[in-house]
């Protein structure tokens, strides 16, 4: 039963893998139109019926491509990079807790903080084994700003996890059964999505990214499929971060098919940031993440924790 039991786990996984590819390919093209239409232009609408198949030649494109590889380049770190980053945003996804129950465990919320902290180390790497300045530049922003906003995103986090006292993120769902956490939450849950923001390098703080001033950041040196996957694991990261977003403080329901409406919105929210806002200013951002949220977010913590020691006097 046990070996039943496994391979039907890896055929599960497969399957899911599989849809997250092609949830990946429908964002880009998503965006793509989004962005066209917020600028008063058209997105892809040749390749298809509206474009639908654009995201799939794109990729035979990119994979088909001749590989160039620097000649100063730390070859073997140079090259797996993009892959062990596509992998890791991949695993994220085994956490969430599915209606199958799936990989869900206990303690899924330390196992997304760990993954997700692991991902600057492949972007860094990427960044210093291509031998470049620009690339290198690139990856150095990726750390300072990641590192930054993961101690606010950690600290948000954690004043919805003192209120269902729980790293379960099957917790959150069964505790917005009949409210959501984001009608009185909503200060935090801004945080959490700007934070968000800042962590998956998007629009208005793609510094890692900065066109304008390190030529296209740490990817800079990258082409054909290893920039496709660098690219995956982006969009990867955003859908993910959609879904664990619906869940904190959407009231995530498996069962309802408002579930992926709302992952759908909140993917459509970062682009639709990105078609609105300039880039912001690096020393502002810096200053946001450690004089801003942190303080904030270890405010609302302290206040939700007391809050639930409260509950549990009054009760008990």
């Amino acid at each position: 039963m046990y070996y039943l039991d496994s391979i039907l786990l890896m055929f599960t996984t497969i399957i899911l893998l599989i849809c997250i590819l092609i949830g990946v390919a429908y964002l880009t093209l998503l965006e793509r139109k989004v962005l066209g239409y917020i600028q008063i232009r058209k997105g892809p609408n040749k390749v298809g019926y509206l474009g639908l198949v654009q995201p799939f030649s794109d990729a035979i494109k990119l994979f088909c491509k001749e590989q160039n590889y620097p000649y100063m380049s730390n070859y073997f770190i140079y090259y797996f990079s993009p892959v062990i980053n596509l992998i890791l945003s991949l695993m994220l996804w085994l956490s969430l807790p599915f209606f199958s129950y799936h990989y869900s465990f206990n303690l899924s919320v330390l196992y997304f903080l760990s993954l997700s902290s692991l991902t600057v180390y492949t972007i860094m790497l990427a960044g210093w084994s291509s031998n470049s300045n620009y690339s290198l530049l690139g990856s150095l922003r990726v750390i300072a700003q990641t590192i930054s906003y993961e101690v606010s995103l950690m600290m948000i986090l954690l004043s919805f996890l003192v209120l269902v006292m729980s790293f379960d993120l099957f917790s959150l769902m069964k505790y917005q059964e009949y409210v959501w956490f984001m009608i009185f939450m909503f200060p935090v849950c801004s945080m959490w999505f700007i934070s968000s923001l800042a962590e998956t390098n998007r629009t208005p703080f793609d510094f890692a990214e900065g066109e304008s001033e390190l030529v296209s950041g740490f990817n800079v040196e990258y082409s054909s499929g290893n920039f496709a996957m660098i690219f995956m694991a982006e969009y990867s990261s955003i859908l993910f971060m959609s879904v664990v977003s619906c869940i904190l403080f959407l009231g995530a329901d498996y069962e309802s098919f408002y579930f992926f409406l709302k992952v759908t919105f909140l993917s459509f929210m970062w682009i639709w940031v990105r078609g609105s806002f300039p880039r912001y200013r690096y020393d502002k951002l810096m200053y946001l993440a450690w004089k801003g949220y942190l303080p904030v977010s270890l405010n609302f913590l302290i206040f939700y924790f007391s809050l639930n020691i409260a509950t549990m006097f009054l009760f008990f």
